[in-house]
């Protein structure tokens, strides 16, 4: 059987083992917004062709801080104890930059996000992973839509 791709990858560039706890929150955010980014690439490319300008579009703004925001919003009760305090650990985490078009709050939650992600990611909790943003996407699809009702 084949090896999934992260494993072959580290056994082949022989990344060392570290533990998870030495990672800064914003190190987590830096990985999780690469792991974010790559998965909502693969989600949008997998809808079909189309040219590359269409899906940087429609990728940004998926992946943009508002979004994201809005993501780990509607995912905090579903969030363990060890997931809220990373969410939180990198949401409060002293960040000298500033998302464009993005207010610091959202900033903020959206980093607290990537952190969750990254911890996620570097603990090999894949499927963790893929099952929180699944389940933030459709509860903030459910929720523009309702908005969408109440507003006609």
């Amino acid at each position: 059987m084949e090896e999934d791709l992260i494993s072959y990858f580290k056994q082949k560039m022989d990344v060392p083992q570290h533990d998870i706890r030495e990672y800064s929150p914003l190190a987590l955010a830096y990985i999780g917004d690469a792991v974010y980014d790559l998965l909502v690439r693969t989600a949008v490319v997998a809808e079909g062709n189309c040219p590359v300008k269409k899906y940087h579009k429609k990728v940004s703004s998926i992946v943009k801080a508002e979004a994201q925001s809005r993501l780990i919003h509607a995912l905090m009760d579903d969030l363990t104890e060890e997931e809220a305090d990373i969410y939180k650990r990198g949401r409060n985490a002293n960040s000298y930059s500033k998302a464009k078009n993005a207010s610091m709050s959202a900033y903020r939650h959206a980093t607290g996000f990537e952190a969750l992600l990254g911890y996620l990611y570097l603990t090999e909790r894949y499927a963790r992973l893929a099952d929180l943003i699944a389940i933030g996407k459709e509860r903030v699809q459910d929720q523009e839509s309702d908005e969408n009702v109440v507003g006609r």
